[in-house]
């Protein structure tokens, strides 16, 4: 394609989607495999090595029955496969943090709590009473996403936005949070613009499995909650999370499914 090119789609020159964008200067992001559009920024960055870090990551995987060989991915945020949730451990903790991992170890992001200080920590409401504000970024910090979960009274919802603050979308917890419903679990809809996009459903209060579907009902990915050590689960609300697509998503609801971890974190642990 040359710059004159008009604006349109076109076969993907990176061979790794049926068709990708052309803004009429360059490649874009926006690409289209069987009429099903997604996000596949035409450069990917360069993933840091696994280290010791990776490699708990990988023998985590193993322990839930996934292979870090299987359906490998793009190596970004919105082409991998597999994405593992892993909370940063802290005693005292004002923000929380998450690095988020590949199937195969190394880190393709994070997720950052920020605008919360030790004050408002130590001497506010508690956690659920407050709200909280998360940026998804990728490797080289720039931000993708940004959350924001109200105070929570007996619903948990979460506010997902692009980079530049345009509204996505939302997953609001529909299920009261008090026991005599937890043994139904507790569903959660993923809504753009008023409109449903898909579900989660957790099997219950301290969310270990969630399974994800479409508006069809068609299961298109899954959160597990697993087990994050003695030592954090004792004395941290550290926790990690592994999140499987089942099938590639268009937008808007890779995003919210992405969000979707964070989401759980914060409706059942951070407290």
């Amino acid at each position: 394609m040359t710059e004159q090119s008009p604006a349109g789609w076109h076969p993907d020159p990176l061979g790794r989607h049926e068709l990708r964008y052309w803004n009429g200067g360059q490649w874009s992001e926006h690409v289209s495999t069987s009429g099903r559009q997604a996000i596949d920024p035409p450069v990917q960055p360069q993933p840091r090595a696994a280290g010791k870090h990776g490699r708990k990551v990988t023998k985590q995987l193993r322990k839930l029955g996934v292979s870090a060989s299987a359906q490998p991915g793009g190596g970004t945020l919105f082409t991998e496969r597999v994405l593992v949730f892993n909370q940063n451990a802290k005693l005292l903790e004002v923000n929380a943090e998450y690095t988020i991992y590949s199937q195969g170890g190394t880190v393709v992001g994070a997720v950052r709590e920020v605008g919360r200080t030790f004050m408002s920590r130590t001497s506010g409401p508690s956690r659920n009473r407050q709200s909280h504000n998360f940026e998804v970024v990728d490797t080289h910090g720039k931000v993708l996403l940004r959350l924001n979960r109200p105070a929570k009274v007996l619903r948990s919802k979460m506010s997902v936005f692009s980079e530049d603050g345009e509204a996505i979308g939302e997953i609001a917890q529909k299920t009261l949070d008090f026991a005599g419903f937890w043994s139904f679990g507790t569903k959660f809809t993923l809504e753009s613009h008023g409109h449903p996009v898909g579900s989660m459903i957790s099997d219950g209060q301290e969310g270990w499995e969630c399974v994800i579907e479409d508006p069809a009902g068609n299961q298109v990915a899954q959160i597990t909650r697993s087990w994050a050590g003695m030592t954090k689960e004792m004395f941290t609300k550290a926790d990690n999370y592994v999140l499987q697509f089942r099938r590639p998503l268009e937008e808007p609801l890779r995003s919210l499914v992405i969000a979707g971890a964070v989401a759980l974190d914060t409706a059942f642990r951070q407290k």
